[in-house]
Protein backbone atom coordinates (compact mmCIF):
# COMPACT_ATOMS: atom_id res chain seq x y z
CA UNK A 1 0.00 0.00 0.00
CA UNK A 2 2.46 2.18 0.71
CA UNK A 3 3.62 1.66 -2.79
CA UNK A 4 1.17 3.74 -4.15
CA UNK A 5 1.65 6.84 -2.42
CA UNK A 6 2.89 9.77 -4.04
CA UNK A 7 6.24 10.80 -4.22
CA UNK A 8 6.29 14.02 -1.52
CA UNK A 9 9.14 15.70 -4.12
CA UNK A 10 6.02 15.84 -6.62
CA UNK A 11 3.28 16.98 -5.03
CA UNK A 12 1.26 19.40 -6.57
CA UNK A 13 1.28 22.54 -4.61
CA UNK A 14 -1.33 24.58 -7.32
CA UNK A 15 -4.14 23.19 -5.39
CA UNK A 16 -3.39 25.77 -2.37
CA UNK A 17 -4.74 29.43 -3.32
CA UNK A 18 -1.51 32.22 -4.08
CA UNK A 19 -2.44 34.01 -0.79
CA UNK A 20 -2.11 31.26 1.12
CA UNK A 21 0.80 29.76 -0.30
CA UNK A 22 2.21 33.69 0.28
CA UNK A 23 2.31 32.57 3.88
CA UNK A 24 4.65 29.79 3.60
CA UNK A 25 7.67 31.63 4.60
CA UNK A 26 5.90 33.24 7.83
CA UNK A 27 4.27 29.61 8.72
CA UNK A 28 7.96 28.01 8.36
CA UNK A 29 9.24 31.25 10.37
CA UNK A 30 6.37 30.74 13.16
CA UNK A 31 6.71 27.48 13.57
CA UNK A 32 10.54 27.27 14.21
CA UNK A 33 10.39 29.80 16.70
CA UNK A 34 7.96 27.21 18.27
CA UNK A 35 10.53 24.53 18.18
CA UNK A 36 13.33 26.38 19.66
CA UNK A 37 10.87 27.52 22.45
CA UNK A 38 9.44 24.00 23.31
CA UNK A 39 7.09 24.13 26.69
CA UNK A 40 5.59 20.93 28.28
CA UNK A 41 1.77 20.35 29.02
CA UNK A 42 0.00 23.16 31.10
CA UNK A 43 3.83 25.41 31.05
CA UNK A 44 3.36 26.78 27.31
CA UNK A 45 3.79 30.59 28.81
CA UNK A 46 6.05 31.35 26.03
CA UNK A 47 4.52 29.95 23.42
CA UNK A 48 1.04 31.56 24.42
CA UNK A 49 2.79 35.00 24.89
CA UNK A 50 4.11 34.56 20.88
CA UNK A 51 0.27 33.18 20.04
CA UNK A 52 -1.65 36.22 21.58
CA UNK A 53 0.53 38.63 20.66
CA UNK A 54 0.15 37.47 16.81
CA UNK A 55 -3.50 37.45 17.18
CA UNK A 56 -3.59 41.16 18.97
CA UNK A 57 -1.44 42.36 16.58
CA UNK A 58 -3.71 41.13 13.67
CA UNK A 59 -6.61 42.56 15.79
CA UNK A 60 -8.33 39.46 16.58
CA UNK A 61 -10.80 39.08 19.56
CA UNK A 62 -8.99 36.10 21.91
CA UNK A 63 -8.97 35.11 25.95
CA UNK A 64 -5.83 34.00 27.41
CA UNK A 65 -5.24 31.75 30.59
CA UNK A 66 -8.08 29.08 30.00
CA UNK A 67 -7.05 25.76 31.54
CA UNK A 68 -3.80 27.70 32.87
CA UNK A 69 -2.08 28.40 29.33
CA UNK A 70 -4.84 27.68 27.05
CA UNK A 71 -6.39 30.66 24.46
CA UNK A 72 -9.35 30.94 22.14
CA UNK A 73 -9.53 33.32 19.50
CA UNK A 74 -12.89 33.98 17.63
CA UNK A 75 -13.54 35.38 14.26
CA UNK A 76 -16.71 36.37 13.05
CA UNK A 77 -17.35 36.34 9.72
CA UNK A 78 -19.34 39.39 7.63
CA UNK A 79 -20.72 37.65 4.39
CA UNK A 80 -24.96 37.38 5.22
CA UNK A 81 -25.82 33.75 5.21
CA UNK A 82 -28.45 34.30 3.13
CA UNK A 83 -27.81 33.01 -0.68
CA UNK A 84 -30.01 36.25 -1.84
CA UNK A 85 -27.91 38.94 -0.03
CA UNK A 86 -24.05 39.01 -1.51
CA UNK A 87 -23.09 41.74 -0.12
CA UNK A 88 -20.78 41.58 2.76
CA UNK A 89 -21.08 43.73 5.59
CA UNK A 90 -19.76 44.22 9.24
CA UNK A 91 -21.52 42.93 12.36
CA UNK A 92 -20.28 45.22 14.54
CA UNK A 93 -21.20 48.21 12.87
CA UNK A 94 -24.68 47.12 11.49
CA UNK A 95 -26.37 46.24 14.19
CA UNK A 96 -29.86 46.34 12.67
CA UNK A 97 -29.07 43.75 10.05
CA UNK A 98 -27.21 41.49 12.22
CA UNK A 99 -30.38 41.49 15.16
CA UNK A 100 -32.49 40.61 11.74
CA UNK A 101 -30.87 37.57 11.61
CA UNK A 102 -30.75 33.90 12.70
CA UNK A 103 -27.69 32.97 15.55
CA UNK A 104 -24.68 32.59 13.59
CA UNK A 105 -23.03 29.05 12.92
CA UNK A 106 -19.67 28.45 14.82
CA UNK A 107 -17.23 25.94 13.65
CA UNK A 108 -14.36 25.39 15.92
CA UNK A 109 -10.79 24.53 15.04
CA UNK A 110 -8.40 22.70 17.55
CA UNK A 111 -4.71 22.96 18.10
CA UNK A 112 -2.46 21.49 20.52
CA UNK A 113 0.96 23.56 21.66
CA UNK A 114 2.89 21.39 24.19
CA UNK A 115 6.40 19.79 23.73
CA UNK A 116 7.70 16.49 25.43
CA UNK A 117 10.18 15.38 27.61
CA UNK A 118 12.92 14.41 25.04
CA UNK A 119 16.31 15.78 24.12
CA UNK A 120 16.72 17.00 20.58
CA UNK A 121 19.54 15.16 18.12
CA UNK A 122 18.70 16.90 15.31
CA UNK A 123 21.37 19.08 14.55
CA UNK A 124 19.12 22.09 12.48
CA UNK A 125 19.11 26.06 13.36
CA UNK A 126 15.97 26.18 14.55
CA UNK A 127 16.76 23.01 17.30
CA UNK A 128 15.45 23.06 20.74
CA UNK A 129 17.10 25.68 23.07
CA UNK A 130 15.50 23.96 26.16
CA UNK A 131 17.26 21.42 27.44
CA UNK A 132 15.44 18.13 27.94
CA UNK A 133 12.33 19.25 26.25
CA UNK A 134 11.38 18.85 22.41
CA UNK A 135 8.25 19.09 19.91
CA UNK A 136 9.09 15.66 18.96
CA UNK A 137 5.22 15.51 17.46
CA UNK A 138 3.85 18.04 15.28
CA UNK A 139 2.50 20.84 17.69
CA UNK A 140 4.89 23.62 16.76
CA UNK A 141 3.39 23.04 13.30
CA UNK A 142 -0.11 22.33 14.83
CA UNK A 143 0.09 25.82 16.12
CA UNK A 144 2.02 27.63 13.31
CA UNK A 145 -0.99 26.02 10.62
CA UNK A 146 -4.04 27.64 13.49
CA UNK A 147 -2.00 30.80 13.37
CA UNK A 148 -1.98 30.89 9.68
CA UNK A 149 -5.65 29.97 9.21
CA UNK A 150 -6.27 32.84 11.72
CA UNK A 151 -4.40 35.52 9.94
CA UNK A 152 -6.22 34.41 6.75
CA UNK A 153 -9.88 34.34 8.35
CA UNK A 154 -9.41 37.74 9.58
CA UNK A 155 -8.07 39.05 6.48
CA UNK A 156 -10.88 37.49 4.06
CA UNK A 157 -13.72 37.70 6.61
CA UNK A 158 -15.86 38.53 3.60
CA UNK A 159 -15.69 35.06 2.52
CA UNK A 160 -17.70 33.20 5.05
CA UNK A 161 -21.38 34.45 7.45
CA UNK A 162 -20.38 32.47 10.49
CA UNK A 163 -18.50 32.23 13.75
CA UNK A 164 -15.04 30.35 13.90
CA UNK A 165 -13.43 29.72 17.37
CA UNK A 166 -9.52 28.66 17.38
CA UNK A 167 -8.49 26.43 20.69
CA UNK A 168 -4.97 26.79 21.17
CA UNK A 169 -4.91 23.80 23.99
CA UNK A 170 -1.61 23.39 26.17
CA UNK A 171 -0.94 19.61 27.59
CA UNK A 172 -2.18 17.34 24.66
CA UNK A 173 0.48 14.91 25.57
CA UNK A 174 -0.15 14.97 29.75
CA UNK A 175 -2.31 15.35 31.92
CA UNK A 176 -4.43 16.59 29.19
CA UNK A 177 -5.80 19.87 28.50
CA UNK A 178 -8.58 19.32 26.34
CA UNK A 179 -11.22 18.71 29.13
CA UNK A 180 -10.07 21.26 31.51
CA UNK A 181 -10.28 23.71 28.51
CA UNK A 182 -14.02 22.13 28.03
CA UNK A 183 -14.98 22.84 31.84
CA UNK A 184 -13.53 26.25 31.26
CA UNK A 185 -16.47 26.80 28.70
CA UNK A 186 -14.51 27.09 25.68
CA UNK A 187 -17.53 25.61 23.22
CA UNK A 188 -19.84 28.20 24.81
CA UNK A 189 -20.61 31.60 24.40
CA UNK A 190 -21.25 31.16 21.18
CA UNK A 191 -22.15 27.64 21.66
CA UNK A 192 -19.75 25.39 19.14
CA UNK A 193 -21.71 23.69 16.91
CA UNK A 194 -18.50 21.37 15.01
CA UNK A 195 -14.92 20.99 15.45
CA UNK A 196 -11.82 19.71 13.22
CA UNK A 197 -8.72 19.33 13.90
CA UNK A 198 -5.63 18.13 12.53
CA UNK A 199 -2.15 16.10 13.22
CA UNK A 200 0.68 16.40 11.16
CA UNK A 201 1.66 12.91 10.36
CA UNK A 202 4.95 10.96 9.90
CA UNK A 203 3.71 8.06 9.28
CA UNK A 204 1.68 9.33 5.90
CA UNK A 205 4.18 10.73 3.22
CA UNK A 206 3.62 14.44 2.43
CA UNK A 207 0.32 15.15 -0.42
CA UNK A 208 -1.82 12.57 1.47
CA UNK A 209 -4.65 13.36 4.16
CA UNK A 210 -5.42 10.40 6.33
CA UNK A 211 -9.53 10.90 6.76
CA UNK A 212 -12.04 8.49 7.71
CA UNK A 213 -15.85 8.69 9.78
CA UNK A 214 -15.93 6.31 13.35
CA UNK A 215 -12.57 5.19 15.06
CA UNK A 216 -9.22 7.33 14.06
CA UNK A 217 -7.65 6.98 17.66
CA UNK A 218 -7.78 4.53 20.40
CA UNK A 219 -9.04 5.21 24.06
CA UNK A 220 -6.40 4.74 26.82
CA UNK A 221 -6.32 3.64 29.98
CA UNK A 222 -3.57 2.83 32.34
CA UNK A 223 -2.63 1.21 35.82
CA UNK A 224 -0.19 0.48 38.04
CA UNK A 225 0.08 -2.77 40.11
CA UNK A 226 2.31 -4.20 43.16
CA UNK A 227 2.17 -7.48 43.59
CA UNK A 228 2.89 -8.16 47.96
CA UNK A 229 4.57 -11.74 48.21
CA UNK A 230 6.72 -12.98 50.80
CA UNK A 231 10.60 -12.62 49.64
CA UNK A 232 13.40 -14.93 50.85
CA UNK A 233 16.42 -17.30 50.27
CA UNK A 234 16.42 -18.49 46.66
CA UNK A 235 17.43 -21.93 47.69
CA UNK A 236 14.08 -22.25 49.78
CA UNK A 237 11.25 -20.97 47.47
CA UNK A 238 8.91 -23.10 49.59
CA UNK A 239 9.21 -20.69 52.28
CA UNK A 240 8.51 -17.49 50.28
CA UNK A 241 5.78 -16.28 47.87
CA UNK A 242 7.50 -15.54 44.68
CA UNK A 243 6.26 -12.25 43.24
CA UNK A 244 8.16 -12.64 39.84
CA UNK A 245 6.57 -15.65 39.42
CA UNK A 246 3.38 -14.00 40.23
CA UNK A 247 4.51 -11.19 37.97
CA UNK A 248 4.74 -13.41 35.13
CA UNK A 249 1.59 -15.43 35.04
CA UNK A 250 -0.15 -11.74 35.63
CA UNK A 251 1.74 -10.61 32.47
CA UNK A 252 0.98 -13.40 30.56
CA UNK A 253 -2.81 -13.72 31.59
CA UNK A 254 -3.60 -10.28 30.40
CA UNK A 255 -2.44 -11.05 27.13
CA UNK A 256 -5.93 -13.57 27.14
CA UNK A 257 -7.71 -10.54 27.63
CA UNK A 258 -8.14 -9.28 24.17
CA UNK A 259 -6.95 -12.68 22.85
CA UNK A 260 -10.46 -14.59 24.07
CA UNK A 261 -12.39 -11.84 25.68
CA UNK A 262 -12.51 -9.32 23.00
CA UNK A 263 -14.67 -9.73 19.73
CA UNK A 264 -12.43 -10.44 16.82
CA UNK A 265 -13.35 -7.87 15.03
CA UNK A 266 -12.64 -5.35 17.55
CA UNK A 267 -9.57 -4.33 18.02
CA UNK A 268 -7.47 -3.74 21.42
CA UNK A 269 -4.18 -4.11 23.34
CA UNK A 270 -3.14 -4.50 26.80
CA UNK A 271 0.71 -3.61 26.66
CA UNK A 272 2.87 -4.28 30.16
CA UNK A 273 5.43 -1.71 29.75
CA UNK A 274 7.01 -1.65 33.09
CA UNK A 275 7.87 -4.95 35.40
CA UNK A 276 10.39 -4.11 38.16
CA UNK A 277 11.58 -6.37 40.97
CA UNK A 278 14.02 -8.09 42.60
CA UNK A 279 17.58 -7.05 44.19
CA UNK A 280 20.09 -9.93 43.51
CA UNK A 281 20.40 -13.16 41.65
CA UNK A 282 19.51 -15.40 45.04
CA UNK A 283 16.87 -13.90 46.81
CA UNK A 284 13.69 -13.97 46.10
CA UNK A 285 11.76 -10.63 45.52
CA UNK A 286 8.54 -10.07 48.10
CA UNK A 287 7.23 -7.11 45.64
CA UNK A 288 7.30 -6.84 41.86
CA UNK A 289 5.48 -3.75 40.18
CA UNK A 290 4.42 -3.50 36.93
CA UNK A 291 2.79 -0.89 34.76
CA UNK A 292 0.84 -0.77 32.14
CA UNK A 293 -1.85 0.67 29.29
CA UNK A 294 -4.76 -0.15 27.64
CA UNK A 295 -5.97 0.61 24.39
CA UNK A 296 -9.52 0.15 22.10
CA UNK A 297 -11.41 1.95 19.47
CA UNK A 298 -15.42 0.70 20.66
CA UNK A 299 -16.27 3.17 23.44
CA UNK A 300 -18.81 0.13 25.00
CA UNK A 301 -15.66 -1.44 26.16
CA UNK A 302 -15.31 1.24 28.74
CA UNK A 303 -15.45 -0.13 32.18
CA UNK A 304 -14.78 -3.78 30.88
CA UNK A 305 -10.80 -3.86 31.11
CA UNK A 306 -10.60 -2.48 34.73
CA UNK A 307 -12.87 -5.38 35.78
CA UNK A 308 -11.59 -7.94 33.93
CA UNK A 309 -7.76 -6.93 34.75
CA UNK A 310 -8.38 -6.92 38.25
CA UNK A 311 -10.27 -10.45 38.05
CA UNK A 312 -7.04 -12.09 36.45
CA UNK A 313 -4.76 -10.36 38.92
CA UNK A 314 -6.86 -11.09 41.80
CA UNK A 315 -7.36 -15.21 40.68
CA UNK A 316 -3.78 -15.28 39.98
CA UNK A 317 -2.73 -13.48 43.40
CA UNK A 318 -5.35 -16.04 45.41
CA UNK A 319 -3.73 -19.26 43.85
CA UNK A 320 -0.21 -18.08 44.96
CA UNK A 321 -1.08 -16.78 48.17
CA UNK A 322 0.23 -13.11 47.38
CA UNK A 323 -2.16 -10.12 47.50
CA UNK A 324 -1.58 -7.14 45.13
CA UNK A 325 -2.41 -3.42 45.12
CA UNK A 326 -4.06 -1.87 41.88
CA UNK A 327 -4.52 1.34 40.63
CA UNK A 328 -6.39 2.06 37.56
CA UNK A 329 -7.32 4.85 35.48
CA UNK A 330 -8.67 6.19 32.38
CA UNK A 331 -6.60 8.81 30.47
CA UNK A 332 -8.99 9.26 26.99
CA UNK A 333 -11.73 8.05 25.65
CA UNK A 334 -11.40 7.10 21.60
CA UNK A 335 -11.18 9.68 18.98
CA UNK A 336 -14.86 9.04 17.15
CA UNK A 337 -15.25 11.04 13.98
CA UNK A 338 -18.94 12.45 12.91
CA UNK A 339 -19.49 11.15 9.60
CA UNK A 340 -20.76 14.33 8.24
CA UNK A 341 -18.01 16.27 9.28
CA UNK A 342 -15.53 13.88 8.02
CA UNK A 343 -17.42 13.63 4.85
CA UNK A 344 -16.60 17.46 4.87
CA UNK A 345 -12.96 17.12 5.51
CA UNK A 346 -13.18 14.38 2.96
CA UNK A 347 -14.62 16.47 0.41
CA UNK A 348 -12.18 19.76 1.12
CA UNK A 349 -8.79 17.43 1.26
CA UNK A 350 -9.26 15.97 -2.30
CA UNK A 351 -9.68 19.69 -3.50
CA UNK A 352 -6.32 20.19 -1.94
CA UNK A 353 -4.20 16.90 -2.63
CA UNK A 354 -4.08 14.12 -5.51
CA UNK A 355 -7.08 11.59 -5.79
CA UNK A 356 -7.12 9.36 -5.33
CA UNK A 357 -3.97 7.82 -3.11
CA UNK A 358 -3.86 11.21 -1.70
CA UNK A 359 -6.63 10.39 0.61
CA UNK A 360 -6.03 7.14 2.84
CA UNK A 361 -9.13 5.86 4.98
CA UNK A 362 -7.17 3.42 6.15
CA UNK A 363 -5.75 5.17 8.82
CA UNK A 364 -6.46 4.36 12.25
CA UNK A 365 -3.84 3.96 14.63
CA UNK A 366 -3.59 2.72 18.79
CA UNK A 367 -2.25 6.11 19.36
CA UNK A 368 -4.46 8.68 21.82
CA UNK A 369 -5.50 12.32 21.96
CA UNK A 370 -7.57 14.42 23.57
CA UNK A 371 -8.94 15.74 20.79
CA UNK A 372 -11.78 12.66 22.03
CA UNK A 373 -13.30 14.93 24.34
CA UNK A 374 -13.79 17.65 22.18
CA UNK A 375 -15.32 15.03 19.95
CA UNK A 376 -17.58 13.77 22.72
CA UNK A 377 -19.27 17.38 22.92
CA UNK A 378 -19.90 17.91 19.77
CA UNK A 379 -19.76 16.38 16.68
CA UNK A 380 -16.34 16.95 14.48
CA UNK A 381 -13.39 15.38 12.71
CA UNK A 382 -9.58 14.51 13.76
CA UNK A 383 -7.70 13.72 10.23
CA UNK A 384 -3.96 13.39 9.65
CA UNK A 385 -1.63 14.92 7.53
CA UNK A 386 1.13 13.59 5.96
CA UNK A 387 4.33 15.18 6.76
CA UNK A 388 7.14 12.38 6.28
CA UNK A 389 9.18 13.20 3.74
CA UNK A 390 12.46 10.18 3.01
CA UNK A 391 14.19 12.23 0.79
CA UNK A 392 14.81 14.83 2.91
CA UNK A 393 15.66 12.82 5.82
CA UNK A 394 12.33 13.79 7.40
CA UNK A 395 10.48 10.58 8.11
CA UNK A 396 11.60 9.75 11.73
CA UNK A 397 8.69 8.60 13.92
CA UNK A 398 6.69 10.25 16.37
CA UNK A 399 8.20 10.80 19.62
CA UNK A 400 11.93 10.00 18.58
CA UNK A 401 14.54 12.65 19.12
CA UNK A 402 15.18 13.29 15.76
CA UNK A 403 11.59 13.59 14.86
CA UNK A 404 11.34 16.72 12.10
CA UNK A 405 8.30 17.21 9.10
CA UNK A 406 8.27 18.24 5.77
CA UNK A 407 6.99 21.88 6.22
CA UNK A 408 5.46 22.20 3.85
CA UNK A 409 3.21 20.39 4.75
CA UNK A 410 2.04 23.63 6.78
CA UNK A 411 0.68 25.63 3.90
CA UNK A 412 -1.43 22.37 2.99
CA UNK A 413 -3.00 22.45 6.83
CA UNK A 414 -3.91 26.25 6.12
CA UNK A 415 -5.68 25.40 2.97
CA UNK A 416 -7.65 22.25 4.43
CA UNK A 417 -8.65 24.68 7.65
CA UNK A 418 -10.05 26.91 5.06
CA UNK A 419 -11.68 25.39 2.83
CA UNK A 420 -13.56 23.82 5.53
CA UNK A 421 -14.63 26.91 7.13
CA UNK A 422 -15.84 28.08 4.03
CA UNK A 423 -17.52 25.24 2.99
CA UNK A 424 -19.02 24.54 6.56
CA UNK A 425 -20.63 27.72 6.48
CA UNK A 426 -22.49 27.45 3.22
CA UNK A 427 -23.94 23.82 4.02
CA UNK A 428 -25.11 25.00 6.63
CA UNK A 429 -27.25 27.35 5.23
Amino acid sequence: MVSTFPNPASVDLSRIRLSIRSLQPQLVEWRRRLHQQPELGFQEKLTAEFVSQKLQEWGIEHQTGIAHTGIVATIQGNKLPDSHLATPFDYAQDKLTASRLPNPQVLAIRADMDALPIQELNEVPYKSQHDGVMHACGHDGHTAIALGTAYYLQQHRQDFSGVVKIIFQPAEESPGGAKPMIEAGVLKNPDVEAIIGLHLWNNLPLGTVGVRAGALMAAVECFNCTILGKGGHGALPHQTVDSVVVAAQVVNALQTIVARNINPIDSAVVTVGELHAGTKRNVIADTARMSATVRYFNPSLKGFFNQRVEQIIAGICQSHGANYDLEYWSLYPPVINDIKIAELVRSVAEEVVETPVGIVPECQTMAAEDMSFFLEEVPGCYFFLGSANPAKDLAYPHHHPRFDFDETALAMGVEIFVRCVEKYFVLCH
